[in-house]
C-alpha cells in the first residue's frame, strides 16, 4: 500500500533527541504515513535508536550513507519515499500530533501545493513563539500565494510544511549541500506553487540547542558558517531576481533583521575582524540599492560602522541596544527652520567619525499612540478621555485635534487638554444624525513640525475605538459606551 504521507528525516549525532522526535512522529494522528529515517553517517547512539524504532514500526524506514549534510540526506530520503504527500523534520525537532493531519486536511479540501503553519520554539523544554516565523501566521489563509501574501517571505523553512508529491517533482525541487540548504528551497517552492494554504495552528516545535558538535548555536558565528549563509542568501536572489523581483525588498529586509545578526555577533567576539570585515561588505554589496537605506536608523548605524570597520563603535552600539532592549531609544529633534527626528543613539552627537545625519534619521519610524481610556454619558452628551504621545519622543505634543468618523463623514471635537498628552472631548450623539451606526475616533498631533495621524484604540479592549450610535444597534439595543 502507497503511505498518504512520507516524513523525511536525517539525522546525524542526535541521540540525545532523536527518540523525542520520532516518537512524535509514531503518535501522528494521521496513521497513513511513513518515515523514511536517513543516516547521514552517525557516529553516536542515534543510529541504534532509529533502528528499534524500524524493528518495531513497519512505518519506520532507514537508509544509510556516508556523511553528506542535511540536503544530500533528505534528498535521498525522497528517492526513496514512497508517499503521495512529502513532509520534513530534523531528528532534534517535535511535531505535535495532529500537524500532519490538519495540513493534509486542508490540502485536500482546497487542492493547494502545499500547506504550512505556526512553528514553536522549544527552549529548554518550554515553548515560546519563534521569532522568525514571527508575524507570519496570525491567523488562517486558504489558496493564496507569496506575491499577494508578501509575509511568507518570512518563512523560510521546509519542516513546517507538507508537500504535495507531484508538486515537488513537477518544480524540480532538490536540496543543494551546505548547512542552510532549507532557505533556497523554501522559497522556490512558495514563488513556484500555484497556491499555498496558510494554517493559523503550531505545526512545528523547532529546538534550540545549546550543546552538541553540530549545534547550530555554537557554529553560526564562523567564518566558513557565515559564508555558507551568504551562498544560501545570494541563491534566493537570484531566484528571485529571475521569477519574483516583488519581493526582493521584502527578502533584503529580513536578511538585515535577522541574517545579520550572525555577522555582527561574530565581530563582537572576534580577535581578528579583518576576514569577517571582507564578508560583512559583501553581504552588504549583495543587496538592493534601496535595502539599507530603509532600515531601522539604529540598524542603519550598525551597517555603517560594520562598513567603515569601526569594529569598537560596531561593539558600542551592539552593548547600547542590548540596554535598551525594554525601554526602547529615544528620538530627538534637531535644527529650527527645518526640523530633523534622529535617533539619540551613541555617536550622534560626536563629529569626529564624520557620521551622516541621514544615518540616525528616524522620523519614519515615529508613529501615533493614541488611546482611549473612558467614556461615558453624562445627561447631555458622551465625555470621553485619553490619552495621546509620539512613540519613542519623550516630549510634550505641541497641537492636537480629535474627530469622529464614519467613513464618509468627519465630526471636528473641541478638545481640552490634562497633563502632557491627555484629552478630554465630548459630543451631543444628534450632531452624528444622518451618518453611519458606528464611528471611529481619529487624531491628529502636531510637534516640531512632525505632524502624524492616527485611530484612537480602546485602553482596556485594544483594538480600535469604536462609538456605536444609540437606537443603531443590530440587536435593537442602544449600546452605551
Amino acid at each position: 500500500m502507497i503511505p498518504l504521507l512520507s516524513v523525511i528525516v536525517p539525522f546525524h549525532n542526535v541521540e540525545p533527541y532523536i527518540t523525542e522526535c520520532l516518537k512524535s512522529l509514531a503518535a501522528q494522528s494521521l496513521d497513513d504515513l511513513e518515515v523514511v529515517l536517513v543516516d547521514d553517517g552517525s557516529l553516536d547512539g542515534a543510529r541504534r535508536v532509529a533502528e528499534d524504532f524500524a524493528a518495531a514500526d513497519p512505518r519506520f524506514v532507514l537508509v544509510t550513507q556516508r556523511n553528506q549534510g542535511p540536503g544530500p540526506a533528505r534528498n535521498a530520503g525522497i528517492r526513496v519515499a514512497r508517499g503521495t504527500y512529502l513532509a520534513f523534520a530534523d531528528a532534534d525537532d517535535v511535531v505535535p500530533p495532529e500537524a500532519y493531519e490538519r495540513m493534509i486536511g486542508k490540502l485536500a479540501e482546497t487542492g493547494s501545493d502545499l500547506a504550512c503553519g505556526a512553528v514553536g520554539r522549544l527552549v529548554d523544554g518550554v515553548l515560546e513563539e519563534s521569532t522568525l516565523h514571527e508575524k507570519v501566521f496570525r491567523r488562517p489563509v486558504l489558496c493564496t500565494h507569496i506575491t499577494d501574501k508578501q509575509v511568507l517571505v518570512r518563512d523560510r523553512t521546509v519542516w513546517n510544511k507538507v508537500y504535495r508529491r507531484d508538486f515537488w517533482e513537477r518544480a524540480g525541487l532538490t536540496f543543494p549541500a551546505g548547512i542552510y540548504e532549507d532557505v533556497p528551497v523554501a522559497m522556490q517552492a512558495h514563488v513556484l506553487a500555484g497556491s499555498v494554504d496558510m494554517l493559523g495552528e503550531v505545526v512545528y516545535h523547532w529546538r534550540r540547542r545549546e550543546e552538541g558538535e553540530d549545534s547550530i548555536t555554537q557554529r553560526r558565528n564562523e567564518l566558513s558558517n557565515l559564508n555558507e549563509r551568504l551562498a544560501a542568501i545570494r541563491s534566493v536572489r537570484v531566484f528571485l531576481d529571475e521569477r519574483a523581483p516583488e519581493l526582493l525588498d521584502g527578502f533584503d529586509a529580513l536578511v538585515l533583521e535577522k541574517d545579520i545578526l550572525f555577522l555582527f555577533q561574530a565581530l563582537e567576539r572576534c580577535e581578528e575582524p579583518g576576514p569577517l570585515l571582507d564578508l560583512a561588505r559583501a553581504w552588504v554589496a549583495e543587496l538592493g540599492p534601496g535595502a539599507v537605506a530603509a532600515a531601522p536608523s539604529l540598524r542603519r548605524l550598525e551597517l555603517h560602522l560594520m562598513t567603515r570597520g569601526l569594529v569598537a563603535e560596531l561593539r558600542k552600539v551592539r552593548d547600547f541596544r542590548r540596554a535598551r532592549a525594554e525601554s526602547g531609544t529615544r528620538v530627538v529633534p534637531r535644527g529650527w527652520r527645518t526640523t530633523g527626528w534622529y535617533g539619540d543613539y551613541p555617536f550622534f552627537r560626536d563629529r569626529r567619525l564624520r557620521i551622516p545625519d541621514e544615518v540616525f534619521d528616524a522620523r519614519d519610524e515615529l508613529k501615533l499612540l493614541a488611546r482611549v481610556d473612558s467614556c461615558a454619558w453624562t445627561g447631555a452628551e458622551y465625555r470621553v478621555r485619553g490619552e495621546l504621545a509620539v512613540h519613542r519622543v519623550d516630549r510634550r505634543i505641541d497641537r492636537m485635534n480629535l474627530w469622529l468618523s464614519d467613513g464618509r463623514r468627519k465630526v471636528p471635537l473641541e478638545v481640552s487638554r490634562t497633563g502632557r498628552g491627555g484629552f478630554v472631548t465630548a459630543f451631543d450623539p444628534a450632531r452624528l444624525a444622518g451618518g453611519g451606526p458606528t464611528w471611529r475616533l481619529q487624531a491628529r498631533t502636531e510637534t516640531r513640525g512632525l505632524v502624524l495621524k492616527g485611530w484612537c484604540r480602546d485602553g482596556e479592549a485594544g483594538g480600535t475605538w469604536r462609538f456605536t450610535v444609540p437606537g443603531w444597534s443590530r440587536t435593537g439595543m442602544d449600546i452605551p459606551q
